[in-house]
């Protein structure tokens, strides 16, 4: 009886390894499932489908999200890479990712935190995304409070917008804390995703700081 306690940190274990999505009306029915729209104001009605891939230390298989899958902490640290498939064409592409969650689900006075923005992502022949600029945040890897519960992380992508580049709303200095993803899009043109998934991270021992 006692293994119960700990399947949320064998689930990803036993997970298949390298699998991902392959139906974007099942991905819309997760994300809508565990209250995202809702949680975030977005409009989530995608036209592609986003890979999410995290590589992991060794010689260990890297780990391509499906939506909703369970993570271990130790197995985010990334930065992940990103591929698209769909209808969106080449780009130029805006990949956000965010925790609703923080400091925890039941009180989330700090979300969002803003774990990754980055811009001028196009695609290549394999549906790969690459970036020819920084990132505007960098990757920052998931770390949820040890007193929390998992945490949702939601990786979006939207078609960048003409002045998308010359925005000023968020630097590189700007904090990540309390960052609202729905009216940044807003105020920068980016419309609603064109894709999406998330993962939960579970709070474990980490050596590295907390999100908040």
């Amino acid at each position: 009886m006692q293994l119960i306690s700990y399947l949320p940190y064998l689930l990803p274990l036993f997970a298949l390894v390298g699998a991902q999505d392959t139906d974007i009306q099942l991905v819309k029915y997760t994300v809508e499932t565990a209250n995202i729209p809702f949680d975030l104001s977005i409009l989530f009605d995608p036209t592609d489908l986003l890979e999410v891939t995290f590589p992991q230390n060794g010689s260990a298989p890297s780990i391509t999200l499906k939506a909703g899958d369970f993570l271990n902490q130790n197995q985010t640290g990334g930065p992940p890479t990103f591929a698209l498939s769909g209808s969106a064409g080449t780009g130029p592409f805006v990949i956000a990712a965010v925790d609703p969650d923080a400091p925890t689900p039941v009180n989330p006075t700090e979300a969002q935190i803003r774990h990754f923005l980055g811009g001028n992502f196009t695609a290549g022949a394999d549906g790969s995304l690459t970036n020819s600029t920084p990132a505007i945040t960098e990757f920052l890897q998931p770390n949820p409070p040890l007193t929390s519960t998992a945490h949702r992380y939601v990786f979006l992508v939207f078609e960048q917008s003409d002045d998308f580049s010359s925005q000023t709303l968020v630097t590189p200095d700007t904090s990540r804390d309390n960052f609202n993803i729905s009216a940044f899009a807003a105020a920068t043109g980016l419309g609603s995703p064109l894709a999406g998934t998330y993962m939960e991270v579970n709070p474990v021992n980490s050596p590295t700081p907390p999100d908040v």
